[in-house]
């Protein structure tokens, strides 16, 4: 039973102004589950929040909890929930679609422009001792998960939806530029998808040995050398047939672009700084590319839980730090500066079920 009102919180106040402080314990109405957060993971979207204080047209006005990557246990049943269980350990779907606009109703709840997104202005997150969410975007996770690698499905449904857009087919070869946690969660997919080569760009070293350990065939620095031309001699000057941008660097969506193939797919899933991307309008004209974007994902949980719990890819791998919430501003710095071969740093929160 929670015996308290008051839980503990991390709000953001403004460019690298993270507090901790208390606030009301919600309340779950129909449908809904009170959750006790057990792990939230450190998005790079967090970090534009963190850092810039806006993600292109969404800006940080007032002071937001931030965090969406995130595993709970089920600590209160709202009227009319009957499929969830006190104690349960689940992994929570942050976004809350409408479910009645056109994109929703042809199966695109991740484009859905009335979506209440967990961390997104204005709406809360959760970097905090409990939150509230429908109990439809809550997913039992099996006997032996452990609390991050729950909180790590979110990222990991990235990468399924990543190349799920892709088209991908067995024997493929294909280019990943960034190995962030999301870079290599779309080169790990791709290869569980039938990648026969994975080329992985990334500039700091930390990243490119992981990457070559996790799933990547080679991996090449951008600031030491013409990354498009290494891939390109790679594969004997034909190129790649899909390329994943995943950086949200100046260079890498048009660096995608030259190492696709002619007839080639491009599929941008990072975030660049600057609000814009620049691509060389005759080679993806002449190579008659296809070019997606990437918004989130849909319908992944089940699958991601496939994967981990088969032993299909090792998600637990990408916690590399975890931290409690009272620091979770050095956390935030740590993954800011890209110190310490960071990937994911882990704000653990919760350290056992609730007692029912």
């Amino acid at each position: 039973m929670i015996n308290t009102q008051t839980m503990r919180l991390s709000r953001l106040y403004g460019l690298r102004d993270l507090r901790v402080e208390e606030g009301p314990i919600p309340h779950p109405g129909p449908g809904e589950v009170l959750l006790k957060i057990a792990s939230v993971g450190t998005c790079g979207s967090d970090v534009h929040y963190y850092v810039e204080g806006a993600i292109g047209d969404q800006v940080v006005t007032d002071p937001i909890q931030m965090g969406h990557e995130f595993s709970a246990w089920v600590a209160g049943l709202g009227p009319g929930v009957t499929d969830l269980e006190l104690g349960e350990l689940v992994a929570v779907e942050p976004a809350i679609s409408c479910g009645v606009c056109e994109s929703c109703q042809h199966g695109h709840p991740n484009l859905c422009p009335n979506v209440r997104f967990c961390g997104t202005p204005p709406i809360d997150g959760v970097f905090a001792e409990y939150a509230v969410m429908p109990a439809e975007n809550c997913f039992v996770l099996p006997e032996g998960f452990s609390p991050d690698e729950g909180a790590l499905l979110e990222p990991l449904g990235i990468g399924i939806h990543t190349v799920d857009l892709s088209h991908l087919k067995v024997g493929e070869t294909v280019a990943v530029f960034g190995a962030g946690p999301v870079g290599l969660l779309v080169a790990a997919c791709a290869r569980i998808a039938g990648a026969a080569e994975v080329y992985m760009t990334e500039p700091l070293a930390s990243r490119r040995a992981f990457a070559l350990e996790y799933c990547a065939d080679a991996a090449y620095n951008p600031d030491e050398e013409d990354v498009v031309e290494a891939i390109m001699t790679a594969t004997s000057g034909r190129g790649v047939d899909v390329a994943f941008e995943a950086a949200g660097a100046p260079d890498t969506p048009d660096q995608a672009a030259r190492v696709a193939r002619p007839g080639g797919t491009v599929v941008v899933a990072g975030i660049p700084v600057e609000d814009h991307m620049v691509m060389t309008a005759s080679q993806i004209r002449r190579k008659g590319l296809t070019i997606k974007m990437v918004r989130r994902m849909k319908h992944t949980y089940p699958r991601a839980i496939r994967m981990v719990a088969y032993g299909m890819i090792d998600i637990a791998a990408l916690a590399t730090h975890r931290f409690p919430l009272d620091r979770i501003a050095e956390a935030f710095e740590l993954v800011a500066n890209y110190r310490d071969g960071v990937l994911r740093a882990m704000i653990e929160i919760g350290t056992e079920a609730p007692q029912a």
